[in-house]
């Protein structure tokens, strides 16, 4: 039971502070975060956070960017084929799995509507978008989507995604060698503003639930 207790404490030091992850986990740490985030459900990990802070810990030459690329591109391709094949074989019973601390429905729901919506597009744009990128590609598995159309988009995504988030930070700690001095306080603004969307997204999806309770139903019109 402690043993349990204590991995969860250092799971939220890490999403509090994805830098030391970075020092000491290096690329395969790096990798790990990734695909847990992408393709094991692991909705909670700082994957844009991670990511950014890379670019920056690049910036100062404690990684390398083009091998943090070559490595990191594969392993957010990996994560939602994973994901993709965790939906098609199980399906509706992820909707029935009842609610806990890891695992929330509402999620599930969220990323149903976003890719009933975008079709195709979704597995791309919700790359951007934590939580729903996590479920986006189970969702996909789930409704039977071509694999060679999913390995399209899934690839443009995932690279699309690394190469933003760590170019993005080593832009900032190239412009700014002062981001690098205060890693500490860039890694609040980053993990506060990757936080933005989700709790964003958390947000219209109570209102839209709360929407749906307030509708009547009508009752079924009687035969004539």
């Amino acid at each position: 039971m402690d043993a349990i207790l204590d991995f969860f404490r250092w799971l939220i030091h890490l999403i509090r502070e994805p830098g030391e992850l970075v020092v000491w986990g290096g690329y395969p740490g790096l990798s790990l975060i990734v695909f847990l985030e992408t393709g094991a459900l692991a909705f909670f990990l700082p994957g844009d956070s991670l990511l950014v802070m890379a670019g920056l810990y690049a910036a100062q030459g404690s990684l390398d960017i083009l091998l943090l690329n070559l490595i990191l591109i594969p392993v957010a391709i990996a994560g939602p084929i994973c994901s993709y094949y965790i939906g098609g074989k199980m399906g509706p019973h992820l909707f029935n799995r009842p609610r806990s601390r890891l695992f929330r429905p509402e999620h599930l729901q969220a990323a149903h509507r976003f890719y009933d919506k975008h079709g195709g597009k979704a597995i791309v744009i919700a790359r951007f978008m934590p939580i729903v990128r996590t479920f986006v590609p189970v969702i996909a598995g789930m409704g039977g989507m071509g694999l060679r159309r999913f390995h399209l988009y899934n690839v443009i995504g995932g690279a699309a995604w690394v190469l933003s988030m760590t170019l993005i930070g080593l832009v900032l700690g190239t412009r700014f060698p002062i981001l690098v001095r205060h890693l500490e306080k860039v890694i609040v603004v980053v993990v506060l503003a990757s936080l933005i969307p989700a709790i964003v997204g958390f947000a219209r999806v109570r209102l839209q639930a709360r929407r749906e309770a307030a509708t009547p139903v009508k009752p079924p019109e009687s035969p004539r």
